[in-house]
């Protein structure tokens, strides 16, 4: 048995029944989009931001849309490892840039469901992995995952990153750093969380046996990787737009998009509250919040290890306190995956017939909500 059969054994529960539920996924999206006269491709593959994606992947950097408010899209706030992939896809085999992007994203998203068991199952057991890849697949907004998106590809590079952290393994959690931050910009989580433990792992070092000298090296090396891809493409874009280091920062303004600590997302649920029916949804959406801050609470209770508390936090904090595209939230949020690690050790200490119900359950809610979510008009 070779080095890699041993640990996909392991995974296979988990990554068989993330497929199962994906398939799932597809198999309604398809019939839902056929009963509306639409084409559930053209869903996964061209529209909102994975149109931008693909032009950036056919035409490059450059493309702007100047909006009547004066606002000014710029599709240089989309970061470039998945367009580069789309283009390699396309370079590689006949097809199109945007069904590259399509098989990026179904192979990534394996990739991170097995990520994500690697590194609950290193944490926590066997068990506990398999819930944590289940639940990841019955997010209400999971079919993103098998969009031509970059969430599925950030997702698996962040798990992996996280993965070879906790396991000592610097220069494979570096480069993964660098990857992630080529990906989306919240790839700072996963460059914050490879600094904790980097800092954490010499400290420990210091106060016990002194690490080899070739470890030290290796940690040191791995930790100054980590920020390039982030910070090379954000340098990168302040030269081409000659805005400076601060450039990007403009890009996303352009956007309507930036950090203001959560204020416009507060008025946004606020107004919910003008109307009752409109005030069902900023229930909704407080219940939502609320949710997400108590499984965090409980991951640090339940002893989660630094770097991941440390991953899910910014990541969550990128995606609450951000100023626009409020209904994108849950979407941002999809990373977080170790915030469903206290709902799989619930679920693990369940009989298996009664967890196979919930997770069946909810995996049939998640596939009939995501066929309507996708079948809307608003991006996801």
């Amino acid at each position: 048995m070779t080095d890699l059969e041993a640990p996909l054994r392991r995974a296979a529960p988990a990554l068989l029944g993330y497929a199962a539920v994906r398939a799932l996924g597809l198999v309604v999206l398809a019939v839902w989009s056929a009963a509306r006269g639409k084409s559930a491709h053209t869903l996964l593959t061209a529209r909102w931001d994975a149109l931008w994606y693909t032009r950036v992947a056919d035409l490059g950097y450059g493309y702007e849309v100047r909006l009547p408010n004066g606002d000014v899209h710029s599709n240089l706030a989309f970061f470039p490892l998945l367009p580069w992939l789309e283009r390699l896809m396309h370079a590689v085999s006949p097809l199109s840039y945007a069904d590259g992007g399509l098989v990026v994203s179904l192979l990534a998203s394996l990739a991170a469901a097995w990520g994500i068991f690697a590194v609950a199952e290193h944490v926590y057991d066997r068990t506990a992995g398999v819930y944590a890849v289940l639940l990841w697949a019955v997010l209400p907004v999971g079919i993103v995952q098998s969009m031509a998106y970059s969430e599925s590809l950030f997702t698996a590079l962040a798990a992996w990153s996280l993965y070879a952290a906790l396991t000592g393994r610097w220069l494979t959690a570096g480069s993964l750093a660098l990857l992630a931050g080529l990906t989306r910009p919240v790839g700072l989580a996963v460059v914050a969380a490879v600094w904790v433990a980097g800092v954490t792992s010499f400290v420990r070092d210091r106060s016990t046996a002194p690490a080899p000298g070739a470890r030290k090296w290796r940690c040191a090396l791995g930790l100054a990787l980590a920020p390039l891809g982030a910070a090379g493409y954000v340098l990168w874009v302040g030269h081409r737009t000659g805005k400076g280091p601060l450039g990007y920062l403009d890009v996303q303004a352009g956007w309507r998009n930036g950090f203001d600590g959560g204020a416009a997302f507060a008025r946004f649920v606020g107004e919910k509250f003008t109307s009752f029916p409109s005030a069902l949804a900023g229930v909704g959406l407080i219940v939502g919040v609320g949710l997400v801050l108590w499984l965090y609470v409980v991951g640090v209770r339940q002893g989660q290890p630094l770097p991941l508390l440390v991953y899910t936090g910014v990541v969550t904090a990128l995606a609450l306190c951000a100023s626009s595209y409020f209904g994108s939230k849950p979407r941002l949020l999809m990373p977080a995956f170790p915030l469903l690690f206290p709902l799989a050790l619930a679920l693990a200490r369940l009989r298996i017939s009664r967890s196979a119900w919930v997770v069946g359950g909810v995996a049939v809610a998640s596939a009939v909500y995501g066929a309507f979510w996708l079948n809307g008009t608003g991006p996801p």
